[in-house]
Parts: structure tokens; C-alpha cells; sequence
């Protein structure tokens, strides 16, 4: 899919440790969990690409080198199934990163949070506006027609500003993310005018919760270097978005799709389970497989 407003550059902050799937993220990142038979960073590249992206900047720290690997040319086994005449394999293997499309690493050499990550990106970014935020802990399935990110650049085309991506979620659990509170202005759209990071359920504005998905005007890099640590030490991009607040629209959308929280187990195995059930090969038997579980039980 090709988007009507593309969105040029999409960055991916993929320097976190993964330490709640210790001992699988030991030697390899989390990001390079499979779904099924994809990483999650792969899908969130595809969602990107769907946006339009032809640059995608990873900011990257130690033990990620197995997500420069999965992006690379596999010279060797592109040679063996050619060879074998594998050409479904052969298409899978190149088409990782489609034609076109660049990708570009930046070392995060300290973890001071999703803002300072984020202010890494800038030297790639350049001037190419607004750039796209993923991040592929939080896969989303919204169909391959109109990917979370794609409708997103649709909101940003159409208004100006930046757009975050957001869902509700049961009020109970807003301590968990941050909290807009806003205008409505069209089916899906708030104009934001605060965000809470992490609220208690009786002190949340809204239940409006951020979610990994981000549509930025390169504005957020001037307020990214003027945005003061936390009592962690860490740069929060909440407190960038909302210094930005003062000066240009930001913008929240309840995109269409399901997501799944793929930073925890549970949320990993829910996602396992329904990108299994879709599969065009595997669906039908593993259908048939959890019906056989469920008469047992």
C-alpha cells in the first residue's frame, strides 16, 4: 500500500533491554520476537512503509546488532534458495526492506528514556517533516489497507501539527500510559490541550491513552534540548509534546485496529494467538488445534 500523504522518515527506538522476557532477551532483542514467523520490528517496518517511509532510522544500543543483520542482504542464503528454487523463500528474504527504502542505525549510547531516544534521531531526520514514531512493542492489526500510521498521516495531512496515536483503555489502567485531555473536533479527532503521564484512575482527565504511535513536527527536536531531565534522570517525550503544545496544534487519533502489548507476555501470546489464527497457511489447523484444547478443558 502506498500512502496519499506519506510520511518520509519513520523512527524506531529499539535500545531498550526487554528485561521481562529475560532469559530470551539476554543475547538477542526483543524487538526480533517472532510472531508467528515475523519480528516485531519487521512488522512495525512494514506498517512504516505502508505510511510511505523511504528512510528508516533505528536507534539502536548494545546487543542490537541482530536487527542490522535482519535488515541486511543476505547474500549467502539468497544464493541457496535461489539455487533450490525456493522462490517463495527467496521473495520473503528479500523484500525484509523493499526497494527504495534506506535504513540507518544510530547508537543510543546511554538509556535516558523515549525522548532522549527519539532527539538521537535528529542528524537523520534533517529536514524532511513531520517524521513517524514506532514503536514495535505495541503491534497493532489494523488490515493491510489502511495501517495505523497511514491513517495517521491522513489526520496530519489534513490538519497540520502533530498527531499521537491513541486508544481508550478501561479507566482502572491509565496509570500505565499517558493521558490527553482535549477538544473533540471530527470522529476520532481531539485537539489536545494537556497530557498526564501516568495518572491515577481518579485523577485522570480522560481515558485517552498514548499508545506507540507518533506523527512529530520536527519542531520536537528544539524542545527535546530544552526539556529537563526526570527524577529517573531520563528525558520524557511527554514533556516535549507538551512544551510544543504552546507554540503549534497537536493532535490525538483513535486510530482503527487492535494492538496488542507485546512488551509483556501476555499481550505476546494474545498477539501469537490471533496473527496465528490469520494465517494464510497455518490458521485453518491452528483453529482446529485450540476448539480440540478448548473441549479438553
Amino acid at each position: 500500500m502506498s500512502a496519499n500523504h506519506p510520511i518520509r522518515t519513520v523512527v524506531f527506538p529499539v535500545a531498550g533491554l526487554g528485561t521481562r522476557f529475560l532469559p530470551a532477551t539476554k543475547a538477542s532483542p526483543k524487538e526480533m520476537l517472532p510472531v508467528v514467523d515475523k519480528p516485531l520490528i519487521q512488522y512495525a517496518v512494514e506498517e512504516a512503509v505502508a505510511a510511505g517511509a523511504e528512510y528508516l532510522v533505528f536507534i539502536t544500543g548494545r546487543t542490537k546488532r541482530a536487527i542490522e543483520d535482519h535488515f541486511d542482504t543476505a547474500t549467502e542464503l539468497e544464493r541457496e534458495l535461489e539455487a533450490k528454487g525456493k522462490e517463495k523463500l527467496l521473495k520473503l528474504v528479500k523484500d525484509t526492506v523493499p526497494k527504495g527504502v534506506s535504513c540507518i542505525y544510530i547508537r543510543q549510547g546511554e538509556a535516558l528514556g523515549l525522548g532522549h531516544a527519539v532527539a538521537c534521531a535528529r542528524p537523520a531526520v534533517g529536514r524532511r517533516e513531520p517524521f513517524g514514531v514506532i514503536l514495535a512493542d505495541d503491534l497493532i492489526n489494523a488490515g493491510e489497507d489502511a495501517p495505523a500510521l497511514a491513517q495517521m498521516a491522513g489526520v496530519a495531512a489534513e490538519r497540520g501539527g502533530s498527531v499521537l496515536g491513541v486508544e481508550r483503555v478501561p479507566q482502572a489502567e491509565t496509570d500505565k500510559y499517558g493521558v490527553v485531555e482535549g477538544e473533540t473536533v471530527a470522529d476520532g479527532v481531539t485537539a489536545v490541550r494537556g497530557m498526564v503521564e501516568k495518572p491515577r484512575p481518579d485523577e485522570a482527565p480522560t481515558n485517552l491513552a498514548v499508545v506507540g504511535r507518533y506523527i512529530l513536527s520536527r519542531s520536537i527536536f528544539d524542545h527535546l534540548e530544552r526539556t529537563a531531565p526526570d527524577h529517573r534522570g531520563e528525558i520524557q517525550l511527554t514533556d516535549a509534546i507538551v512544551s510544543m503544545m504552546s507554540e503549534e496544534p497537536v493532535y490525538a487519533y483513535e486510530y482503527a485496529g487492535e494492538r496488542y502489548d507485546c512488551g509483556s507476555k501476555l499481550g505476546y501470546l494474545q498477539a501469537t494467538v490471533a496473527y496465528g489464527l490469520e494465517h494464510p497457511e497455518l490458521g485453518p489447523d491452528f483453529r482446529t488445534y485450540l476448539e480440540g484444547l478448548g473441549r479438553h478443558t
